[in-house]
């Protein structure tokens, strides 16, 4: 019944957040809108069916939750096929990143935007619950 439709990131300036989220991830602009109460815009990624939706506010809120005083976590990730690759590109693109980790498995890293929020980029572990092979062998039995 339900399903993530989009993800929405809040942005100081809408303008240069444009170019930098397109440039940056490779997206695709699909529209613009702007209101008394509203100004944003929204992409598709090449593949699968969440899009990313950017609004700009007066103040910007944090992309990621505490977990405890000393670990944070995003409340969402970018999923890669090859995280070497995907780290390069960011590092290519003079975006801040973090070294890659190793937990569990699964490899990830962080990358941080031009207004500094902080998103997580993961690599899937073959054999995961997680994994999306895994999920659309059980999604096809729902």
């Amino acid at each position: 019944m339900f399903t993530v439709g989009s993800i929405f990131i809040p942005v100081n300036n809408l303008e240069e957040s444009i170019e930098w989220y397109q440039k940056v991830l490779n997206i695709h602009l699909l529209d613009r809108w702007e209101s008394e109460e509203e100004k944003g815009a929204g992409f598709c990624f090449h593949k699968g069916d969440i899009q990313l939706g950017l609004i700009e506010v007066k103040s910007s809120d944090s992309t990621e939750f505490n977990i405890d005083d000393h670990q944070k976590n995003s409340y969402y990730n970018f999923k890669v096929g090859d995280i070497k690759a995907a780290c390069h590109h960011l590092m290519n693109q003079d975006v801040k990143v973090t070294k890659i980790e190793n937990f569990g498995g699964m490899k990830f890293f962080d990358f941080f935007d031009l207004h500094g929020h902080s998103f997580s980029v993961v690599e899937e572990v073959a054999g995961s619950p997680f994994h999306s092979d895994h999920i659309k062998r059980i999604q096809s039995t729902l």
